[in-house]
């Protein structure tokens, strides 16, 4: 059965701007991973490209949307250490 909800850690966020991409913490049935959503998901949702020190905000705004990538990207890779979310997981 797929996860249905992804729990995002609001302490763990961290802007990686060498990598393009936000990463963090979340829960999904009970199981803590870790998470990168890339920049061009956050333009994608936005509008804009993230610009110096604004990645964090941008990923707050779209945090349900984020989320729920999060999971799309996570039926997909299950067994990588980092989940990383693209603009292919956005529904």
């Amino acid at each position: 059965m797929a996860a249905d909800k992804l729990e995002i850690d609001n302490a763990s966020i961290l802007d990686n701007p060498n990598e393009r991409q936000v990463e963090f913490s979340g829960e999904v049935d009970a199981e803590e991973l870790q998470f990168a959503v890339q920049y061009d998901v956050l333009e994608a949702l936005s509008g804009d490209a993230p610009e110096e020190d604004d990645a964090v905000e941008m990923f707050n705004r779209f945090s349900d949307e984020i989320a729920e990538a999060g999971l799309a990207a996570l039926a997909r890779n299950p067994d990588q250490p980092l989940i990383v979310i693209s603009e292919n997981d956005l529904e």
